[in-house]
């Protein structure tokens, strides 16, 4: 189910919110817990009841593992061969779903095969929960987590606001916030601040998202027929996915915390203006929080880090953004998205060594210089994206081409898209994102503490603010009739 539906605004999310809070004020907490991992379920479901048994089956197995490596933790040896078998079966499940039909149709064109497994459709959101169990197991084998109760451990996987695209979270951030008896009883503070937070993301998909997205599509869709882009067209339409795909997953994830919050639950930050990014590795940090703490904890640390040298220290760089690009997508575009962003992290790590060796303090820096290093790293971004929304390589190749090579083609897209993009450009660059506009609300648990430079007022309860926000969600409503999922739910 969509958060940018009919069906979910004024059906299920009221109907959840009423049942909840109703049950929990008379103390029936288990029972109000039940109820949301029903109803989490029946979102999960709406789709295509058919994938309904898969998450079961594997909310199942990983707790049963999870329980195993709980009571073995005084027996090293037993535990890593559970904990081998847990990962093993998760993945092998996530590689069947995701990636047979492109690892078969590659040995096809490899070896000249003819080798056929029929149409694998890819179940929603089983990237997101089976990398969430994946840290479950990892975690009940460091003795950081334990979780005997099957209720609780159902929940925690299928909490319905972060269940689709995230964020990953983990055992210990969310279930001590379900363990407190304050979250069962409604708080119209919690409410006011949740609607705000899903009236802004709404906003962001519906209006901003959607709406860019109609110079963005033509420009990839006449590539992928083989058609070069003018000059123009081929930078409004790599600016206009850029930008896309920020308020696509910026609205995702507002909508997450806001629906969260209406419950009294905090979530984590998963997105803080990535854009604004000064270097590659600050653009890593902001974008996808939650996936990149995920992959800096799981596989990059595990393979070395940086504890085995320079070399050693690229090498997993780039093993880990490569295998970050795959996870996005089953194709040799996501692969190569991946490669450039860990080249990008190569050089970015090699210039601090660098600035190091000159005894440059690498946390000061310039106005001049921070400007020209955020350009260069936006530009960065802007090309690999290329390669991410491209239908295959020729395509991602000839746009790139036509943004580099100067041709007298005349521009096909609306006059009006420049002038659009620069708009959207600018709310990115200079506006402050929600979670610094109601920063003092702390709506994620962990916003960053520094203190942050914002252009407007920042978030209080009042009828000014409450008109504001009535009106960007009666707009955003407005245009609810398009069918548009969120992209995320591609991965």
């Amino acid at each position: 189910m969509l958060f940018n539906s009919y069906e979910f605004i004024f059906f299920f999310l009221p109907t959840v919110l009423f049942v909840f809070f109703a049950i929990g004020k008379r103390g029936h907490f288990s029972t109000a817990m039940a109820w949301l991992v029903v109803a989490s379920l029946f979102f999960y479901a709406w789709w295509n009841p058919a994938y309904l048994g898969l998450i079961l089956t594997s909310i199942l197995f990983n707790y049963a593992i999870g329980k195993a490596l709980s009571q073995h933790v005084q027996q090293p040896h037993i535990m890593r061969i559970i904990l081998c078998l847990g990962i093993s079966i998760n993945l092998g499940i996530l590689g069947y779903y995701k990636y047979a039909n492109f690892f078969i149709d590659t040995t096809n064109q490899i070896f000249h095969t003819h080798m056929d497994v029929g149409s694998v459709l890819l179940p929603l959101a089983i990237s997101f929960f089976t990398f969430q169990q994946i840290a479950y197991l990892i975690d009940a084998s460091r003795g950081e987590v334990k979780e005997y109760n099957f209720l609780h451990y159902c929940l925690f996987v299928t909490f319905f606001p972060q269940l689709i695209a995230g964020p990953i979270v983990h055992h210990k951030e969310m279930m001590p916030q379900f363990a407190k008896r304050s979250i069962y009883s409604m708080k119209y503070s919690n409410l006011a601040i949740g609607l705000s937070i899903f009236s802004i993301g709404l906003f962001k998909k519906v209006i901003l998202a959607d709406g860019i997205a109609t110079y963005a599509s033509p420009v990839f869709n006449s590539a992928a027929a083989g058609v070069a882009p003018s000059f123009a067209d081929a930078w409004v339409g790599a600016l206009a996915y850029t930008l896309q795909l920020y308020f696509d997953f910026s609205g995702y994830c507002d909508m997450a915390i806001g629906i969260s919050r209406m419950f009294g639950i905090r979530l984590p930050l998963n997105f803080h203006s990535p854009y604004k990014a000064n270097n590659i590795i600050d653009f890593w940090r902001r974008w996808h929080m939650t996936l990149s703490r995920f992959l800096r904890d799981y596989l990059y640390f595990p393979l070395g880090g940086n504890r085995k040298g320079t070399t050693r220290r690229y090498i997993n760089l780039m093993i880990t953004m490569v295998l970050g690009g795959l996870w996005h997508g089953a194709g040799w575009t996501f692969i190569l998205w991946g490669a450039l962003h860990g080249f990008f992290l190569m050089v970015n790590h090699a210039w601090h060594g660098v600035r190091r060796a000159f005894q440059h303090d690498l946390s000061k820096s310039s106005c001049t210089g921070r400007l020209i290093s955020r350009l260069i790293t936006f530009l960065a971004v802007v090309i690999a994206w290329v390669f991410f929304r491209a239908e295959d390589l020729a395509s991602a190749v000839l746009i790139i081409q036509s943004m580099f090579v100067f041709h007298s083609a005349a521009m096909t897209l609306p006059k009006d898209s420049i002038a659009y993009t620069g708009i959207l450009l600018a709310i990115v660059w200079f506006f402050p994102n929600t979670q610094e506009w109601l920063h003092r609300y702390r709506p994620a648990f962990n916003y960053p503490n520094h203190k942050q430079k914002v252009l407007l007022p920042t978030w209080r309860a009042s009828r000014a603010t409450a008109i504001l926000m009535a009106c960007a969600a009666f707009i955003s409503i407005l245009y609810l009739t398009r069918d548009s999922e969120f992209l995320y739910f591609n991965f």
